[in-house]
């Protein structure tokens, strides 16, 4: 599927901030919309690293960078929780 590149930035902010909305929900506490962007991208990036380090591939393209973001934006979580005490 090719989008213009207006659109694909687009449908990227929303799918990170549904992933960074849902890694918040996992991991608990509040933030507004730009920080669940901001998390669900950095979450993406560190998420899919982590899989790939360790091997694993999830369903199709959609579903596996959801995961991926999801569990990244997870990670980014309780690490800056950890190095903000």
């Amino acid at each position: 599927m090719n989008l213009t590149p207006g659109l694909g930035l687009l449908v990227t902010l929303v799918l990170g901030g549904i992933a960074g909305w849902l890694a918040s929900l996992i991991v608990g506490g509040s933030g507004g919309i730009i920080r669940n962007v901001i998390v669900g991208l950095i979450g993406a990036v560190v998420g899919h690293f982590v899989l790939n380090w360790l091997g694993v591939r999830l369903g199709g393209p959609l579903i596996h960078s959801m995961v991926a973001a999801v569990l990244g934006g997870v990670i980014v979580i309780v690490v800056g929780r950890f190095l903000s005490r």
